[in-house]
């Protein structure tokens, strides 16, 4: 697991569903300075997940890749 980045979403613009290109990611629930405790989420074999801090709704597109998010302004990316 260490030689992969993990990528962080974020449900700033408050969307009922945000649907990601990863299985395992972080949800941070909003933006900085108002997100929440950066969570890990595996969705395994599942194709939908939700965060038990926002109770954002993630489900998993296979057609985007593991950065990418619908809506695209949910990935997080610091710096």
């Amino acid at each position: 697991m260490a030689d992969k980045i993990i990528p962080h979403f974020h449900n700033t613009v408050g969307v009922p569903s945000v649907s990601i290109g990863a299985r395992e990611f972080m949800c941070i629930g909003a933006l900085p300075p108002f997100d929440h405790p950066h969570v890990f989420l595996d969705m395994g074999d599942e194709s939908e997940a939700i965060c038990p801090y926002c109770s954002t709704h993630y489900r998993y597109d296979p057609v985007l890749h593991a950065d990418e998010a619908r809506p695209a302004d949910c990935l997080y990316a610091s710096g």
